[in-house]
């Protein structure tokens, strides 16, 4: 495999993983901006347990992205193939 190819994947994927990280950053803050000020979202959500277990849900899904993320582009930048598979 051609030096050029594999310095191309290493950028595709760091580019990659910083999309998942900005992704689960985004969902944290929707998540956090839920849990603090759920008037907004009362009108699309009827039931207030739902919308508290969906801020929650947010939240865990958007902390697990984002460090999904970062050990993604440090596994991407560094070459370092246990920090790819996790």
């Amino acid at each position: 495999v051609p030096m050029g190819v594999l310095s191309c994947m290493k950028y595709l994927m760091f580019i990659f993983n910083v999309l998942v990280f900005a992704g689960g950053t985004c969902l944290v803050g929707v998540g956090v901006w839920v849990a603090v000020d759920p008037a907004g979202f009362q009108d699309i959500v009827a039931a207030r347990a739902v919308l508290r277990a969906g801020a929650w849900l947010l939240l865990a899904v958007g902390i697990a992205l984002s460090m999904l993320g970062f050990l993604g582009c440090c596994g991407a930048l560094r070459r370092s193939r246990p920090l790819l598979l996790l």
